[in-house]
């Protein structure tokens, strides 16, 4: 699940920072996992990149939180073969008719897929210049791809430093905030998730983190 923009980028405006890097990375992350299963490259990564370190200091006790969600994610790659995650994905988010976990945000805020907040998404993403990537037949409301539009909004340098913070708050506040907890409860809460439970804690923290940061912005 990936978004790509109708207007290729032009020039750097304004470079990106770092931090806005990382969190970009987050956001591709998040995209990766639940659009498909991951390989066992990805796994292997995962499981090397080494513990987050926690500073019991921390001002933001999402910030501790989002550590330990994410070496608790990296220690589960550590166990996981792409096989097993495969056939897990699969029994969570695949199969026919209605998966026992839907990805989907429409599900969430009207009750059934394809209702007005997808109307109202796929309105926002043509006025940033995004569209769905060829040959995608999933809705743009799948948590991958609205993830993945949070990634572009991040690292698009064409674009202010100033544009760009406010058009990621604006799409996060609209498109991501308002349902990713339900997501996150509905996994952590399906019988067959493992795995993916530890990844819906780390995006589940990973957002959390983001909307205390939203909220304390000017």
């Amino acid at each position: 699940m990936s978004a790509h923009t109708t207007e290729p980028l032009q020039f750097v405006r304004d470079p990106v920072s770092d931090e806005d890097l990382a969190r970009a990375n987050h956001y591709a992350l998040i995209s990766r996992l639940f659009h498909a299963a991951p390989d066992d490259a990805l796994l292997d990564m995962m499981a090397a990149s080494g513990d987050w370190l926690i500073d019991e200091d921390a001002p933001a006790v999402e910030a501790v939180r989002m550590a330990e969600a994410w070496n608790a994610l990296c220690g589960a790659c550590s166990a996981m073969d792409a096989e097993a995650a495969r056939l897990e994905f699969d029994a969570l988010f695949g199969g026919v008719g209605r998966p026992a976990v839907t990805v989907f945000g429409s599900f969430y805020l009207a009750g059934f897929v394809n209702e007005k907040p997808l109307a109202a998404l796929r309105g926002d993403l043509a006025e940033l210049g995004f569209a769905r990537a060829p040959g995608e037949a999933l809705p743009e409301d799948h948590i991958a791809a609205v993830c993945d539009v949070m990634r572009l909004l991040l690292s698009d340098a064409s674009r202010t430093a100033a544009d760009r913070t406010a058009l990621q708050d604006r799409f996060f506040a609209r498109h991501v905030q308002p349902w990713y907890g339900a997501l996150c409860d509905a996994v952590e809460a399906a019988a067959g998730a493992n795995f993916y439970r530890r990844v819906s804690q780390y995006a589940r923290c990973f957002f959390e983190v983001e909307k205390a940061a939203l909220s304390i912005e000017p």
